[in-house]
C-alpha cells in the first residue's frame, strides 16, 4: 500500500469533536470519519483493523464448531411482539413502516430472529447442541451518542447463540464462550477482566461482562480491594453503613423551593444520608410503585426493571401531582398506604429521617419507617458507591472506569417459550430449547486498544490487528538509487508474507515520522541515502520505541524475527 496512492488523511491537530483518547486517535489517524452523530465511516486503515479483528473472532469460533450465518438487519414487528420486547426496548429501537404500512425495526440484537430459525429448524434432541453466529451491523437510536465509535447508533457486532437440551448443556456452552472470548481478547492485545453483570433486557439468567479498565470508559466496574469480587455497577452488591439517628415525633418544616437532596440537606444543615428520597414509578396497565432510598445513594434502575418490568418508568409531573397532591421534590411515603411502597434495605429500622411532606415547599422531619410507613418489602435498590463493603469478604470496594468489550448471557427459555422453539427429547416429550447469547463489539476492541495502548503521539496497534505490520519510510523517494533499494526491500517483504505501508510521499522526514507514530504500525523501517551509503538501516518498534540497526542483507531476517516475537508475546498472554 503506497501512502501517496491511498486514502489516508492524517490530521496535524486534535479534532474539536474528539471526546476521548480513542476518539482523538481514530479521527486524527484517518481511521474513521463521522458522517452524523453516532454514525461513522470506516476508512481503509480503520476497515483493515476491523477485518483483522473479524478474522480472529472467526478463527476462534470456528475452532469450537460454531457455524456462521447472516441474519437480516431489519425485522417485522410480529417477531418482537411475541417476545414482548417491541415495547420494552423503548426509544432505543429504530422503528419504521414500509410502503404498505407494516411495522419493522432495525435490529439492535437478534435473539428473536435466531429463535425463529431454531423453531423452524430444530426438531429433535439429536439436533442439539448447536452454536450459530454472525458478524452483523446493529442499530440503536442512542439518546446521546458519545465517545466516537464506543457509543454509536450503528455498530458492528459479533453475536453468537447456543442452543441446548438442558441447563447443563447451557452451562457448558457458556463456559466454552468464556474461554473463546478470553482467547479473542488476548489475541487482540487487550488487558481485560471478567465481571458479574445483569441481564437487563436480554434476560435474567447468569451474565458476565468482559471489560477493560480505561480512563475514557463509559461504564463503571466495582472491584474489591482484597478478594476477587468484580461486578459492573448495575449488578454490583455492596454493604452500606446503616445509620442511627435520634428517634423523634414527625414535624413539618418549611423548605421553600428546595427540591433536590442537596438543596434540602444544605437548607436544613444535615447530611444527605439523613434524607429519604421518594421516587414514583408508573407503567401502563400496572399498579404504580413508590421507591424509597437513602439520600446519599442513587437508584439502581436495572433492579427496578428486572424486578418490576421494563415498562416501569419514572412518572411524569402530572401523574405525580395527581397521586400525591404535590410536585416532585416534595412527595413522601407518609399516609400513602394505598400505594405499593418498596424501600432499600439500608432503610430498614431507620428513624429520625427527613422526607417530602406531600405538600409543596414542605418536608417532614422525624420519619420512622417502621412506625410511619407500610413498606411492602425491603431489598437492595441502590447503586454501589466508593467505600461500600464487599459482599464476599467485607473489605472496601473501589469503583473504576471501564469499557465493555463483550457480554455473555444465559437466556434459558426467555425466548424459546414465547416464540415456540421446542424439540422432542429422548422420551418423545416436547421441551423448550435452552438458549444462550454472546456478543462482542468490534469497534469497541479497536477503541479500547487506542485507550489502553495509545500515547500522546498516536495509536500503538498490536501486530495481530494492525492495518499493516511494517511501515516503510522512504526518504528522498525521487532519488533513483533510493527508490531502487526501497523497491527491492518491499518486494522481499511482500514475497515473504509481510503487509506493508510505504510512505513514498515527497514530504519532509519530520512529517513522515510523525505520521508513522500517529498511525501506530508496529514496525518501521527507514530507507534513505545515508542508510544506503553506510549499509545501515533503522528498524523501529512502535510499542517500545527501540531502534535496531541492520545491514541491507539482514533486513528481512530481522523484521521476521521481530514479527515472530510480537505474535508470540500475544499468544503467551
Amino acid at each position: 500500500m503506497k501512502f501517496s496512492k491511498s486514502l489516508i488523511s492524517t490530521l496535524r491537530e486534535d479534532p474539536k469533536e474528539a471526546e476521548s483518547k480513542s476518539h482523538r486517535i481514530l479521527l486524527r489517524g484517518g481511521f474513521v470519519k463521522q458522517l452524523a452523530s453516532g454514525v461513522h465511516i470506516y476508512l481503509p486503515l480503520g476497515w483493515r483493523i476491523l477485518m483483522r479483528i473479524e478474522k480472529i473472532i472467526r478463527e476462534e469460533l470456528d475452532r469450537i464448531g460454531a457455524q456462521e450465518m447472516l441474519m437480516p438487519a431489519m425485522c417485522p414487528r410480529e417477531v418482537w411482539e411475541k417476545s414482548g420486547r417491541w415495547f420494552e426496548y423503548g426509544d432505543d429501537m429504530f422503528k419504521f413502516k414500509d410502503r404498505k404500512g407494516r411495522d419493522y425495526c432495525l435490529c439492535p440484537t437478534h435473539e428473536e430472529i435466531i429463535t425463529e430459525i431454531a423453531r423452524k429448524s430444530i426438531r429433535s434432541y439429536r439436533d442439539l447442541p448447536q452454536i450459530w453466529y454472525q458478524i452483523q451491523t446493529k442499530y440503536r437510536d442512542e439518546l446521546r451518542p458519545r465517545f466516537g465509535v464506543i457509543r454509536s447508533r450503528q455498530f458492528i457486532m459479533k453475536d453468537s447463540y447456543s442452543l441446548d437440551r438442558d441447563e447443563d448443556g447451557l452451562s457448558e456452552s457458556f463456559e466454552l464462550h468464556k474461554q473463546v472470548y478470553t482467547k479473542i481478547f488476548r489475541r487482540c492485545g487487550l488487558d481485560f477482566e471478567i465481571v458479574d453483570a445483569a441481564g437487563g433486557l436480554m434476560g435474567t439468567g447468569q451474565s458476565n461482562e468482559f471489560v477493560a479498565r480505561v480512563d475514557g470508559g463509559e461504564d463503571t466496574i466495582v472491584a474489591c480491594t482484597d478478594c476477587n469480587y468484580r461486578a459492573n455497577l448495575e449488578a454490583a452488591q455492596g454493604i452500606g453503613k446503616a445509620l442511627d439517628f435520634e428517634d423523634c415525633p414527625i414535624t413539618e418544616v418549611h423548605t421553600p423551593g428546595k427540591r433536590s437532596v442537596d438543596e434540602v440537606s444544605d437548607f436544613l444543615k444535615v447530611g444527605t444520608e439523613n434524607l429519604v428520597k421518594s421516587m414514583f414509578y408508573a407503567a401502563p396497565d400496572k399498579e404504580p410503585i413508590l421507591i424509597l432510598l437513602r439520600g446519599d445513594y442513587d437508584i439502581n434502575e436495572g433492579v427496578i426493571q428486572s424486578r418490576f418490568g421494563f415498562s416501569y418508568k419514572p412518572a411524569d409531573v402530572e401523574t405525580i401531582t395527581e397521586y400525591f397532591g404535590a410536585e416532585p421534590g416534595f412527595i413522601g411515603p407518609v399516609a400513602k398506604g394505598d400505594i405499593a411502597i418498596y424501600a432499600d434495605d439500608l432503610l430498614k429500622g431507620a428513624k429520625g429521617m427527613i422526607t417530602g411532606a406531600n405538600k409543596n415547599d414542605y418536608h417532614i422531619k422525624g420519619l420512622n419507617l417502621a412506625r410511619d410507613v407500610k413498606v411492602r418489602e425491603y431489598f437492595n435498590l441502590r447503586v454501589v458507591k466508593q467505600g461500600d463493603a464487599c459482599p464476599k469478604c467485607r473489605h472496601e470496594l473501589e469503583l473504576h472506569n471501564a469499557l465493555e468489550l463483550g457480554h455473555i448471557f444465559k437466556l434459558g427459555t426467555r425466548y424459546s417459550k414465547p416464540l415456540g422453539a421446542t424439540f422432542l427429547n429422548e422420551k418423545g416429550e416436547e421441551k423448550p430449547i435452552i438458549m444462550g447469547s454472546y456478543g462482542i463489539g468490534l469497534e469497541r476492541i479497536m477503541a479500547c486498544v487506542c485507550e489502553q495502548k495509545g500515547d500522546e503521539h498516536g495509536a500503538v496497534w498490536p501486530i495481530s490487528i494492525a492495518p499493516s505490520e511494517v511501515y516503510i519510510i522512504v526518504l528522498n523517494p525521487s532519488d533513483k538509487g533510493v527508490a531502487g533499494v526501497a523497491q527491492e526491500v518491499i518486494q522481499a517483504l511482500t514475497n515473504n508474507g509481510f503487509s506493508v505501508i510505504i510512505d513514498d510521499r515527497d514530504f519532509s522526514a519530520g512529517i513522515k515520522f510523525n505520521d508513522s507514530e500517529l498511525l501506530g504500525i508496529p514496525l518501521r523501517l527507514t530507507i534513505g541515502p545515508k542508510g544506503i551509503k553506510n549499509d545501515s538501516f533503522d528498524i523501529y518498534r512502535r510499542g517500545t520505541k527501540e531502534i535496531v540497526r541492520v545491514d541491507k542483507g539482514s533486513i528481512l531476517m530481522k523484521l521476521q524475527e521481530l514479527k515472530d516475537i510480537l505474535y508470540r508475546r500475544l499468544n503467551e498472554r
